[in-house]
């Protein structure tokens, strides 16, 4: 998408090659704000970002965010964790285990209350650990909202019944 006609103060660079075209550590802070889980070669992506710059910033949905809405169930390709043990991102195929039932101007609004439960902020010098986790590339189980629902409302009804 070109937005250079709606920012006309800004400079933009096209690319058009996987290798970003910056020399080694050109820039002292790189952020990528939700673009982490729409690359397709992500090891790549953030091998490259960690290149070009000496310190950043990734924003990525949570899992709970990225299957809540709509449109990022065919966007995103990746689910991204920190894991604070070894210090290090762990990637896995996105999963979708909730039909989604929001919009991206709904979760928007949420994340004015919720951010900690819908976006994941990591910060990075020098180098970006990361690791593609093999074990949650399995199919998984989707988790029916109805059946959430009938089992909330069943225990409701029942300690209102005792």
């Amino acid at each position: 998408m070109d937005l250079s006609d709606h920012y006309k103060d800004k400079s933009f660079i096209k690319i058009t090659e996987k290798k970003l075209p910056f020399k080694d550590k050109e820039f002292d802070f790189v952020i990528a704000s939700h673009v982490a889980e729409h690359v397709e070669d992500i090891s790549y992506f953030l091998n490259e970002l960690s290149r070009v710059g000496k310190k950043g910033y990734i924003e990525v949905p949570t899992r709970l965010e990225d299957n809540l809405v709509f449109e990022n169930k065919k966007a995103h390709i990746w689910h991204l964790v920190f894991d604070d043990v070894n210090n290090q991102i762990n990637i896995s195929k996105k999963q979708q285990y909730l039909e989604p039932v929001l919009t991206v101007g709904t979760i928007k609004k949420l994340n004015e209350y919720f951010r900690e439960s819908l976006v994941i902020e990591l910060s990075w010098e020098n180098s970006i650990k990361f690791n593609m986790d093999e074990y949650n590339l399995k199919t998984p189980v989707k988790i029916s909202i109805l059946n959430l629902l009938k089992k909330y409302f069943s225990k409701k009804i029942r300690l209102l019944i005792k």
